[in-house]
């Protein structure tokens, strides 16, 4: 649980490490951060989607330590958002929905209009890391660090909390409708 927290809350910081990093020390530095990053992930998951992501993480931070460059280490979020989606969608193709398991774990017995909705609220996160990742590579490609952190560390982070209130208050209407409704 505690390299759990850990890997969240480096990950949630990362671009403002990058960012603040940058200034101090050369990219393929900043690179062994990724790296270890990428390894406490794995090591950490039986998911093979995580799996993955670290795969691309760590080639990411090899890209960055041969080539000297910072790019490589402002595709992470890109990243992030790519397996994200991957999970979200891929639990559409194979349900349960990821939101759905979510939701079984605060009410097991979940009715089919609640696994109706949270498939729906699962395709929104699925637009979400789309655009999120889109923007997210637009600021790495071409935007200043300074736009790109403050896009990456804290306006998507702000938009992800916009999205989360904006649920639970579409949830809380949907189900008075649903329950006004039901005989």
């Amino acid at each position: 649980m505690f390299r759990a927290v850990i890997v969240f809350a480096i990950t949630a910081a990362y671009p403002l490490l990058v960012f603040f990093g940058l200034g101090h020390f050369e990219p393929r530095w900043l690179a062994l951060m990724l790296a270890a990053l990428a390894v406490v992930r794995a090591l950490g998951s039986r998911d093979r989607f995580w799996w993955w992501a670290a795969g691309a993480g760590l080639l990411l931070a090899a890209v960055s330590a041969l080539a000297n460059e910072a790019l490589p280490l402002k595709l992470y979020p890109v990243l992030v958002n790519t397996v994200l989606l991957t999970v979200f969608g891929a639990s559409l193709r194979h349900p349960p929905s990821m939101i759905e398991r979510l939701a079984r774990l605060r009410e097991p017995a979940l009715d089919a209009h609640g696994v109706a909705y949270t498939r729906r609220v699962t395709q929104v996160w699925c637009a979400f890391f789309i655009a999120n990742g889109a923007i997210a590579l637009g600021t790495a490609l071409w935007a200043s660090d300074k736009t790109w952190a403050l896009y990456n560390g804290l306006i998507a982070y702000v938009l992800i909390g916009a999205l989360m209130g904006g649920e639970w208050l579409v949830r809380r209407r949907v189900r008075a409708r649903h329950e006004t409704a039901a005989p």
